[in-house]
């Protein structure tokens, strides 16, 4: 374990107290930067084209990355590769991107990066690469860039401005330090994540095999049903007959808080949907005296979006079971009139109308209303969106099976919480030199 001290002697510099012997710089005499590609996203193409919108606080997933057509030329002069930093340079600016082994590994085509985007490149030799990611991701860098930027409905900035920004270089060897101590906490929400895929993917397996190839009921007797052949003995009914839906509050823009107010709520929005299934803790917050009883949920509940601004149709009946954020201790929180609670009348059928309505989500959003705005016809949905049920002893032997890896999945999505709760209190220290990372 690397031993942390607090520093005591420091000096006086551009951006602030800095340990004695680091220095600062501008960017442009560490690295240089390079503009990306003007390419339009396609089904197929040569090769993947990176935006803005695919790099995320966690980092780049291969899913949502789009493909583009490009000569060999400018693939090969626009390729990332492992390491390689980019940054947003128009809207949401700072977005801060660094291209992992893993991602490379899972993309089909050479990834490719757009022009709203930055690379950092030939960088100097006293320069450690992943502690410059850090300084990127600091508070400092990041609140520098929006006092530099121009434009009032859409900030913007370019190369230049930020090659004239400034960057604080400590010695190699504590860089690298720095570096490898923030990366273990970056490897080990990674790591956390990937486990909770596996996870997922093995439930969803299971679900698979059990109640759309009925594997394990091939020598029963099976019936015709409104979802076609299943088990006898097992229903197909509406999944208003199986559990209660509602919509959440529909609130004002006073009454909804970026972060905690006193004697507010947790507040479960459309911002914790995941396209496809899961839930994403991004929390807001809410205080009003007009919550009534059933606008609250509480933690493990079954949501879907009820809502979806694009046509897409990938986010509306997208299932999530909700958990709070570490530091909230009431036992119920509020969710939005764009969030539907589904509240199954049994409770061992959360898991697998959970599981369901991740397969059946397509089915889901075909249940619409509106052209631009997309809305969930609940009543519709609620009458004639069939759902399988099974007989009590395999629901039952299903729950045991399932139940305990969405007990890990929620464990391990606190503990990516804290770790990044963690990593968030200390990055700025470390890369201002405020606390140091002894040499062992």
């Amino acid at each position: 374990m690397p031993k942390l001290i607090w520093e005591s002697v420091v000096k006086e510099s551009e951006i602030g107290e800095i340990p004695d012997k680091w220095e600062t710089k501008k960017i442009d005499d560490v690295c240089s930067l390079q503009y990306g590609i003007t390419a339009s996203s396609q089904m197929m193409g040569t090769c993947r084209l990176l935006r803005m919108a695919d790099i995320q606080e966690d980092g780049i997933t291969p899913e949502s990355i789009p493909y583009a057509e490009l000569s060999e030329d400018d693939i090969e002069k626009y390729k990332l590769r492992e390491a390689d930093i980019v940054i947003s340079r128009i809207a949401n600016i700072g977005t801060i991107g660094i291209v992992k082994k893993r991602l490379l590994e899972e993309l089909d085509k050479p990834l490719v990066f757009g022009s709203y985007l930055l690379r950092f490149v030939r960088f100097k030799e006293n320069i450690d690469r992943l502690f410059f990611y850090y300084w990127l991701k600091s508070p400092f860098f990041y609140e520098h860039l929006l006092s530099v930027a121009e434009g009032s409905t859409r900030l913007n900035t370019n190369a230049k401005v930020i090659g004239n920004s400034p960057v604080v270089v400590p010695p190699l060897s504590e860089q690298s330090r720095i570096a490898t101590l923030l990366s273990g906490f970056d490897d080990s929400i990674e790591n956390k994540k990937k486990q909770n895929e596996i996870l997922e993917k093995t439930a969803m397996a299971i679900f698979k095999s059990w109640f759309i190839d009925f594997e394990p009921f091939k020598d029963v007797e099976f019936v015709d049903s409104e979802l076609g052949k299943i088990p006898e003995n097992w229903t197909a009914k509406p999944i208003g007959k199986v559990a209660e839906l509602r919509n959440g509050m529909s609130y004002s823009g006073e009454e909804k808080f970026e972060e905690y107010v006193e004697g507010s709520h947790v507040f479960i929005t459309l911002n914790n949907a995941i396209e496809g299934g899961g839930f994403k803790p991004a929390y807001a917050w809410i205080k009003s005296n007009r919550i009534k009883e059933h606008h609250f949920l509480e933690e493990g509940d079954l949501i879907i979006p009820n809502t979806e601004q694009t046509k897409d149709e990938r986010l509306l009946g997208s299932p999530g079971i909700v958990f709070f954020p570490n530091e909230y201790e009431q036992k119920k929180g509020v969710y939005s009139h764009h969030i539907t609670k589904i509240s199954p009348n049994d409770q061992k059928y959360k898991l697998l109308l959970y599981l369901f309505l991740r397969f059946s989500r397509e089915d889901s959003a075909s249940f619409h209303t509106g052209t631009g705005v997309l809305g969930l016809d609940i009543n519709n949905f609620r009458q004639n969106k069939t759902v399988i049920c099974p007989s009590e002893p395999v629901l039952e032997r299903f729950c045991s099976l399932v139940e305990p890896l969405f007990q890990k999945i929620i464990l391990n999505q606190k503990q990516i919480m804290t770790l990044k709760k963690v990593r968030g209190a200390i990055l700025p220290l470390l890369v201002f030199g405020k606390l140091r990372v002894e040499e062992i």
